[in-house]
């Protein structure tokens, strides 16, 4: 299918002359021309509430968005996703996370076959084998209760597990301790079993070809750990239970494949934290609270899908990134939780959004010639005011922002919650209004320190409210910048679902293992830079030795 390039779109061209206009305009401008902005620039859905009128938009921005949506067909698209169609097309596969959160009644078909069972069989194995290490009646191989459950993953099968279990820490079984291993650097897996008893933990070995390097080098570091104390090769089936679908390896490895928990091609690994990706997030909140968690993703994938894009909370937040991004030069997205149980949520986000968007190449293989995906960081709030923040007030940078904050701590301390969220909406206000040189100057400020002072304001941010941090708000978060980051790679004409992006360094560290490794000089053909990096590396080795 040939596509209008995306600058030769009415609509993108209409937005081209509209930014260049608002970019003249200040949010000042625009409340007080609009007194009811506040009220008016709200969506509301599956409780998150969205306040976007701190964003250097109005009506005609609004009604510009649906029009480029319309021309660059994101309610076809987004049809053909949740119809099971493979719009994943450098790799022929359809894109279907959302059946992992789909109710049991629903028949959703991928090649004329309904997956909806087979994705509840999965969570449904999922859930005998949660309550059975929860409950004590899952023993190691001596008989101990497991009381230390160790992921081992890197990416999706890592990012997802973590956050999820740091943002529901509050809802999980305090007797287990749960860790995660993902960098091959030793370090990361020594820091995790140090104070641990092998008797007593079990692994998680989650790879779905069960080649990946990272980690299989960690799960084969874990079984030697592991056998180092228990000695027994059949021990290895008592402590690692596999998420893969390579049953070879998996036995290979050790492990008895009725412990092997499958997934599917038509679920990219950084949209897998709600399928057995999720196995460590299971054991250490319970399938109830999983089951709250993928209800709450459902009720956002509903909404996304059905409800008018003028209203639609992803579609409104994908198309910001997209003016911003494309309009206004802004490289970067801050994502700020005010709620300290979503402190790895940024760092979710950007390979949820990064190796989705990160592209320079459109869906028909033309250069794009646009600013494609923003870098996203972040870090929580109130941490993020005492480092950052200065650059994203007075910095020369525009730097969009999402603040996310909760009506109720999950841990109520006198007046610390209050305090905490008066900073979000007063960081938000000071972003958008700023302070004058006049306001400044009438404070008494000295001339020669009133320009350090000034805070120019018209810097963007969107405000998510949500009641308290539970199971179905985590999910409904996460499949809000899930449909955000589909819309904006719609937009941009860009496969969000591939990463071809990550393949050539791993090509590459294969080929140069062998030559760290290697007792005779290895022959070396790479670039002189490369060539000189791995001789010394080779001889502050032999030094050491």
């Amino acid at each position: 299918m040939t596509r209008t390039p995306l600058k030769e779109m009415a609509a993108w061209k209409a937005l081209e002359s509209h930014a260049a206009s608002m970019g003249t305009r200040h949010l000042r401008e625009l409340f007080a021309e609009d007194p009811k902005r506040g009220e008016r620039m709200t969506a509301e859905a599956c409780g998150l509430f969205l306040d976007y009128s701190k964003h250097r938009i109005d009506a005609e921005t609004l009604r510009l968005f649906g029009a480029l949506a319309a021309e660059a067909g994101v309610v076809e698209r987004r049809e053909a996703m949740f119809g099971g169609e493979k719009i994943n097309l450098t790799e022929n596969r359809a894109v279907l996370h959302t059946a992992l959160r789909a109710p049991r009644e629903a028949v959703i078909e991928v090649d004329g076959k309904n997956v909806v069972p087979d994705v509840h069989e999965v969570l449904d194995k999922m859930a005998a084998f949660a309550e059975r290490v929860r409950s004590g009646a899952w023993t190691g191989y001596t008989g101990k209760p497991i009381r230390n459950v160790i992921n081992i993953g890197i990416g999706g099968s890592d990012l997802g597990p973590v956050m999820a279990y740091e943002a529901l820490r509050h809802y999980s079984q305090r007797e287990l301790t749960m860790r995660f291993v993902s960098n091959v650097d030793g370090s990361d897996f020594a820091e995790a079993v140090h104070d641990l008893d092998p008797e007593e933990t079990l692994f998680i070995v989650s790879s779905k070809t069960f080649t990946t390097l990272e980690t299989m080098t960690n799960a084969h570091t874990a079984r030697v750990w592991a056998l180092g104390k228990l000695k027994h090769a059949e021990a290895v089936a008592k402590h690692f239970v596999a998420v893969s679908t390579n049953a070879k390896e998996v036995a290979k490895f050790g492990i008895d494949t009725a412990n092997m928990f499958g997934f599917w091609d038509w679920v990219g690994g950084r949209y897998s934290m709600d399928a057995a990706i999720g196995l460590s997030t299971m054991i250490a909140i319970g399938a109830e609270n999983f089951r709250r968690m993928l209800a709450g993703f459902h009720a956002m994938d509903e909404h996304f899908r059905t409800a008018p894009l003028e209203r639609n909370l992803p579609f409104l937040m994908g198309m910001l990134t997209v003016w911003y991004t494309s309009f206004f030069g802004a490289e970067t997205v801050a994502v700020l939780p005010y709620d300290n149980y979503l402190k790895r949520f940024p760092a979710y986000l950007q390979q949820l959004t990064m190796e989705s968007n990160g592209k320079h190449v459109t869906l028909d293989g033309r250069r794009v010639d646009y600013q494609t995906c923003p870098i996203f960081w972040g870090e929580p709030g109130t941490n993020g005011q005492h480092s950052f923040y200065q650059l994203i007030h007075q910095g020369t940078r525009l730097i969009p922002c999402d603040f996310i904050g909760f009506a109720h701590s999950l841990n109520p301390l006198g007046n610390h919650h209050d305090l905490l969220m008066s900073n979000i909406f007063a960081q938000a206000e000071a972003l958008a209004f700023g302070k004058t040189p006049e306001q400044v100057k009438a404070e008494g400020t000295a001339d020669w320190l009133v320009p350090h002072r000034t805070f120019e304001g018209n810097r963007p941010s969107s405000v998510i409210l949500a009641e308290k941090m539970t199971p179905e708000i985590l999910g409904q978060l996460v499949a809000l910048y899930e449909h955000s980051v589909f819309v904006q790679g719609v937009v941009w004409q860009i496969d969000s679902f591939d990463q071809w992006g990550v393949e050539l360094g791993k090509v590459l560290a294969v080929r140069i293992i062998p030559e760290l490794e290697s007792a005779v000089e290895p022959e070396l053909k790479h670039d002189s830079s490369t060539n000189a990096l791995i001789r010394r590396y080779r001889a502050m080795r032999r030094n050491e030795a």
